[in-house]
Parts: C-alpha cells; sequence; structure tokens
C-alpha cells in the first residue's frame, strides 16, 4: 500500500481527546489505512482491531456498502436543513431502526453521538413528566462507574470519577444505585450468578427523595468504558420492576451495547427487558459518520403530540440530527448486518470468544477475566503508587506486536469487529498472552 500520508511534522495544535498528549507526541502511533480487520500504520505495518474502533466498527472497515452510499449521497444531497425540513432517508432510517429495535418501540430521534443521545434522552425524560402534568419529576438516577457520554448531563449520572472531578459542579437533583462488579462474580463467563439483589438500592433512593421527584433512571446494560462490568442474573428485571412500580423511566445506554455486540439488535433483547428509552450511536453507522439515535415508546413520544399542530412539541435538536450523509450510511451500515447476518454470527462465535478470553487466567498480573457476547475484560493487579502504568504498558506493547487493545484504568478492554474470525481471535489472545507474560 503507498502511504501518502506520513506522520506531520508538527503535532502541537490537535489537542488530543482522552490521550495523555505529551506522551503520544514524544512517539505518536499514527493509523493511515483500515481494512477488514486491520489497520495500517505510518510505518506499514498491520495492527489487528481488537476494539472495533472504539467499539464502533462493528462491521470491520472499508465494507464497500457503506463507502458506496456515502459517496452517492454526497453527491446526491449533502446536506438537508433538521428544522421544518427533512429528506427520505432519515425517515427510512428510522423506519429501519424501529423494526430492528424491540417491540413496544416505534419512534428515533436522530443526534449524533451516544453523549448527545444520552443528552437527549435525558430532556427527554423530564420533559415527558412535565408534559404528562408531572413537573416535580426532575431527579435522575445513573449509577457509580456508569459512563454516559461527556456532556453535563452524561457526567452527572455517569459514575467515573475522572469524568466528573474536573468540571466542578454537576447537574443538581441525582443519585446513583451501587455498581454491580462484586467479588463474588470474579473470574465469570457470561451473566454473573450473584449481585441481583444490587437493584434493590433503587428502593432506598425512592424512599430517600419520593417517587414523584424522580424522572428515569439510566443504566448500561453491559457496562463498557468502565471495564465490562456485566449486569447479575436478574438484576436488570428487578430495575424494570421497581421503575414501572414507580412510574419512572427506565433509559438503557446501549451505545456500545446496540448493533449486535451481544450477538443481538439490543441488549434490551438479548436479556428480554424492555426499556422506555435506548440510547444509541457507534454502530448505527459503523463509526464511519457520527450519528446516534433515542429509541422510545409511543408512550413517551405521543405525550408531546398535543395542543395546536403547528407548534414545535420539543425544542431541541441539532443542526446535524439526520443528516443524509449519516443516514446513508446508517442504511448501509444495517443492510449489511442484515446480509451477513453479523449478529448470529457474534452469537455463534461468543463461545470460541469465551474460552480464548478466558485462557489468559493464570498470566502473570491477571487478577480477573470477564466476557459476555463478544466483549471481553482482562484485569491487571496495579503496580502499587503507579495506577493505569500496568495496563498502559500492555497497550504500548500489544500495539508494537500488531494488536490493539483498550484500557481502562488498569483493565484490558477487548470489543472486536463482529467478522472476526477464530483465527484473528487466536491471534489476539496469543499476543495479548505473551504481551502479559512480559509485563513487570
Amino acid at each position: 500500500m503507498a502511504l501518502d500520508r506520513p506522520t506531520p511534522n508538527d503535532l502541537r495544535a490537535f489537542w488530543m481527546p482522552f490521550t495523555a498528549n505529551r506522551q503520544f507526541k514524544s512517539a505518536p502511533r499514527m493509523l493511515v489505512g483500515a481494512d477488514g480487520m486491520f489497520y495500517t500504520t505510518s510505518d506499514g505495518r498491520q495492527v489487528l482491531d481488537g476494539t472495533a474502533g472504539l467499539w464502533c466498527c462493528n462491521a470491520g472497515h472499508k465494507r464497500p456498502k457503506i463507502v458506496e452510499a456515502i459517496q452517492k449521497q454526497a453527491e446526491e444531497l449533502d446536506y438537508a436543513p433538521a428544522f421544518q425540513m427533512g429528506h427520505p432517508k432519515a425517515f427510512e432510517l428510522a423506519n429501519r431502526l424501529v423494526d430492528l429495535a424491540p417491540e413496544g418501540i416505534d419512534h428515533a430521534f436522530f443526534v449524533n453521538s451516544g453523549s448527545e443521545a444520552v443528552e437527549t434522552a435525558l430532556k427527554i425524560a423530564i420533559a415527558y413528566h412535565r408534559a404528562k402534568g408531572d413537573g416535580a419529576r426532575t431527579r435522575l438516577i445513573g449509577r457509580e462507574r456508569g459512563y454516559h457520554g461527556v456532556n453535563f448531563g452524561g457526567i452527572s449520572v455517569g459514575g467515573i470519577v475522572n469524568n466528573r472531578r474536573h468540571f466542578g459542579a454537576m447537574l443538581a437533583g441525582v443519585d446513583h444505585l451501587p455498581h454491580t462488579h462484586i467479588p463474588e462474580n470474579q473470574w465469570s463467563k457470561g451473566q454473573p450468578e450473584h449481585g441481583a439483589y444490587l437493584a434493590e438500592d433503587l428502593e432506598r433512593i425512592v424512599a430517600l427523595h419520593g417517587p414523584d421527584t424522580i424522572a428515569a433512571v439510566i443504566v448500561e446494560p453491559v457496562a463498557g468504558s468502565t471495564g465490562v462490568l456485566l449486569p447479575p442474573k436478574g438484576y436488570l428485571e428487578r430495575l424494570r420492576a421497581i421503575t414501572a412500580k414507580h412510574g419512572i423511566l427506565l433509559i438503557f445506554d446501549e451505545v456500545i451495547t446496540g448493533f449486535g455486540r451481544l450477538g443481538s439488535p439490543f441488549a434490551a433483547q438479548h436479556f428480554d427487558v424492555m426499556p422506555d428509552m435506548i440510547t444509541c450511536a457507534k454502530g448505527l453507522t459503523n463509526g464511519v459518520i457520527p450519528m446516534g439515535a433515542v429509541l422510545t415508546t409511543p408512550a413517551i413520544h405521543d405525550a408531546f403530540m398535543q395542543g395546536p399542530e403547528n407548534l414545535i412539541e420539543l425544542f431541541h435538536g441539532y443542526t446535524y440530527s439526520g443528516s443524509p450523509i449519516a443516514s446513508a450510511a446508517g442504511l448501509a451500515t444495517l443492510e449489511t448486518y442484515r446480509e451477513e447476518g453479523l449478529f448470529e454470527r457474534a452469537a455463534e462465535m461468543a463461545t470460541y470468544w469465551e474460552e480464548a478470553v478466558h485462557s489468559l487466567r493464570g498470566k502473570p498480573h491477571v487478577i480477573d477475566i470477564r466476557n459476555m457476547g463478544l466483549i471481553g475484560a482482562v484485569e491487571l493487579e496495579p503496580i502499587a503508587g503507579a495506577p493505569t502504568q500496568r495496563a498502559f504498558s500492555a497497550f504500548l506493547k500489544a500495539y508494537e506486536k500488531g494488536v490493539l487493545i483498550r484500557t481502562t484504568g488498569d483493565i484490558i478492554a477487548m470489543s472486536p469487529p463482529l467478522i472476526i474470525e477464530k483465527s484473528h481471535i487466536d491471534q489476539l489472545i496469543g499476543t495479548l498472552g505473551d504481551v502479559l507474560d512480559q509485563l513487570d
């Protein structure tokens, strides 16, 4: 491959997100191409993508149908205003999405990212109760170690310390459930046995604040960015029962679990638990074009459809909501998933993946392993006085050996594209095993 985009000679201007900027710029890791399961680096190496980009390239890279759809749409209609105007593909994509979603979901509100999807869902929840005459319901409940993006609403309901500590006071009226990562579930293969009782803490929060003050509870069915924290058996079912009992909306943040990561279109279907809203992004367009969505029940949507028809029902939206090129990418992505049976394929590969990931048990410094669907986490014992250093060293060594992994704290997280073959799993886990053998 001809590399016509070498490492730039000046890296100063770009302030990189969620990155150790000084470390990176002292030894840049530049990706200049991608195809299928592999990235190409600026020095011509092939790097196996063990993370689907950032949990988003579920169908792999450089997929012809998606590339062609984007090119064609750019020639046909590059942009259309999203306010008081429309274009056909946004409506078509919304229909395809609700057809894919759990039964009882029938509307989609388009945004540009997972962070915006969460912000939108939280606003809809509060506005919904106000539209129903329950204006006192403004309190939002998240979960410790939850990740819901980086806007103020998302970091307020989120529970990752470093995402919150730098930005002062969060939204008022927010409380948190305990996380589900408990010692009894060490070395879990699939859904853990212990911990459904943790959902009962919601009853304590309801009693403390009063049910008539709480608008919504938001959780990730499987918490990804905080290190793959799995829901114990019965836990999500209990959350659904308690929220329904008290008239509280339940929001599933499926920005990571949506579009086949667990072998089904959404985690709600995998766990057979029906929320009131689902947030999604990432895999919606295979990570190619920024786009997200909030999926809602008819009860939520219809609560806004009151009053004179010429009035705006929801004062919220974005310049690029349902943009033509993103919509075209989304349609082509969903078609790629369907034609290649990638959700079903992920389900079929899950057992081989589980066995491979857990084969790392016994490697130096490994204190826990857990998995579900095509997600895996390897937790490392932190270096005393130097948290995150051991996992970051593993990340660097793996990259040098031709494998891309992701770390959060001292946890290695893996979420490969759904097109992964057994040989790729062998390469990924084999390389990681070699890396772990070399760690200090």
